[in-house]
């Protein structure tokens, strides 16, 4: 079951504004985009992480890896051969831990949401980083879609279609994806009215 949603590329009459709890692992403080990486007047309004339900898996391995090397561990019969066993009951967790628990934690810990006056950006990667960036200015239309599963965890995934060639911007596992979708318009239409020359919401301030 999921649920999908997809306004026009008018601006929803009633904005929410979008409000992440100060202690929530995917809230904004924990990220920190670099400001010298933006242009000229460009400001960051709010930025994430993904949903913490992409560690779920991950740390379901590191408690089932923990709780069978220990088991192993102990039970590993005497003899010449017991440290020997050992060692490689060790190893092999080792490695089950570094593929299953430390990449994923990585990965999430380094990928980053941003969502600026001017653009929205990712940004992903331990050690070699890649990204996408979509211009306001360019956004056409915002949806969200999200199962049974992520409603219930409040987050989902975010679509951002552009009117240029690049195609649609896909992120997954928004938190609130909702609220998110709806601070998007509300940004977009301060950009429109930047640019326009007026003031309008561009002196609103998100409440993150």
């Amino acid at each position: 079951m999921s649920v999908q949603e997809s306004t026009v590329s008018g601006t929803p009459r009633a904005v929410r504004r979008l409000h992440l709890p100060v202690g929530d692992p995917c809230h904004d403080a924990q990220v920190g985009y670099p400001s010298r990486l933006l242009t000229e007047g460009e400001q960051v309004e709010f930025e994430m992480r993904p949903h913490w339900r992409s560690m779920i898996v991950p740390s379901l391995v590191l408690l089932v890896t923990v709780a069978a090397t220990s088991y192993l561990f102990a039970a590993t019969p005497d003899g010449s051969l017991q440290k020997t066993l050992r060692w490689i009951i060790l190893a092999v967790a080792l490695v089950v831990l570094v593929v299953w628990f430390v990449h994923p934690l990585l990965t999430w810990l380094t990928t980053q949401y941003v969502f600026t006056n001017r653009r929205i950006i990712t940004r992903t990667g331990i050690v070699a980083r890649s990204g996408k960036d979509m211009t306001l200015s360019k956004l056409n239309d915002v949806s969200f879609h999200y199962t049974l599963v992520e409603r219930l965890l409040h987050c989902g995934t975010l679509t951002a279609s552009s009117a240029s060639q690049d195609g649609a911007l896909v992120i997954g596992n928004i938190p609130r994806v909702e609220e998110v979708q709806r601070e998007i318009y509300r940004l977009r239409e301060a950009d429109a009215d930047r640019r326009r020359g007026g003031q309008g919401l561009s002196g609103a301030e998100p409440r993150i």
